[in-house]
């Protein structure tokens, strides 16, 4: 595998537009995050007084928005869309966040709950030729099996024509963003021996409901920060978030994990058995931050908080991060 080193950034924030859960009042002891309360009234000032802002709202998806900051130049970068058509819109526009910044989307996979919002999303941003950056499998007819053989048939991902008048840009390997500053990882190999599939999942191939099981085209997002290391975002690591961690080392060539963030999908029953392992491995990597989101479930969140208790960090919808800073001088 040739390495795909991303530029290195001065700063890279994400804000949480989109996840299962929010906490308008929880203190966070860590000086990269802050509640959505506190960062969006420090950069109203003196508009905060006059501006009521309007709460986010949660559901069962996931939606981040990335600004890195490089060598005097911003670029923002959408990561997923929530599951609802306009849920992820709102909460950016109530948290006062520019859309029509964004340059790019990158979904994760072809699951509802990533591509909901798409088009609202696309009609917030309006620019022309707007890259959506997805994975061919991301088209295929999609479901989950019930336990009496039935398939309940998931919502179609958008067509070429409903997305107008932005592009789907196909890619199955790495490929970059920004200026190369954000890496999308393309497909993950699969080499541990205990994260596998959610045997549930289905797809439609000539008319037949078959497995789905790997789910290839799940990827995740990677950013390296001057002075701290890889920042992994994952949307729901249906490729195991271990083996998503291993490849964003192995086709950065770097080995320092700062911060792992997003959905680990480790709820349910079936996948709660490798909760264990994970977070074995997920201390091996010693990041700084660990934030878990939407689908790794409360379970692996408390095993999570309780081994790693100093990187732990209990997200909400609104949340900001920022990874490095600004020179000022």
């Amino acid at each position: 595998m040739k390495t795909v080193r991303p530029t290195s950034v001065d700063c890279l924030e994400i804000v949480c537009l989109m996840d299962n859960s929010v906490d308008f009042i929880s203190s966070i002891d860590r000086g990269e995050a802050k509640n959505v309360r506190v960062w969006v009234a420090e950069r109203m000032g003196e508009k905060w007084a006059n501006r009521r802002l309007r709460l986010p709202i949660a559901e069962h998806g996931l939606s981040m928005l990335l600004k890195v900051l490089c060598g005097g130049e911003t670029h923002m970068i959408l990561f997923d869309t929530g599951v609802s058509r306009k849920g992820a819109v709102l909460n950016a526009k109530g948290m006062g966040i520019n859309l029509k910044e964004v340059e790019a989307i990158v979904l994760s996979h072809g699951h509802y709950d990533h591509f909901g919002g798409l088009i609202s999303f696309i009609k917030a941003i309006g620019r022309k030729e707007l890259p959506i950056i997805v994975h061919r499998d991301m088209f295929k007819i999609r479901g989950v099996a019930s336990k009496d053989g039935s398939v309940r048939r998931y919502p179609n991902f958008p067509s070429g024509r409903e997305i107008k008048p932005a592009v789907f840009v196909e890619t199955r390997g790495p490929h970059l963003l920004a200026d190369d500053t954000v890496l999308v990882t393309g497909e993950i190999p699969r080499k541990t021996d205990f994260e596998g599939g959610y045997l549930q999942h289905r797809v439609l191939l000539d008319g037949v409901w078959q497995p789905d099981l790997w789910i290839w085209d799940d990827r995740a997002v990677v950013v390296s920060v001057k002075g701290k290391g890889l920042v992994i975002i994952s949307g729901c690591a249906h490729a195991g978030i271990i083996n998503t961690v291993l490849y964003a080392e192995q086709i950065t060539g770097t080995s320092r994990v700062y911060a792992v963030i997003g959905g680990f999908h480790l709820s349910g029953k079936e996948c709660e058995g490798r909760i264990d392992r994970t977070v074995e491995m997920l201390k091996q990597f010693n990041p700084e931050i660990i934030v878990p989101m939407h689908c790794t479930g409360w379970r692996a969140a408390f095993a999570i908080a309780r081994a790693m208790p100093k990187a732990f960090i209990w997200n909400s919808v609104g949340n900001l991060y920022t990874f490095g800073r600004i020179d000022e001088s």
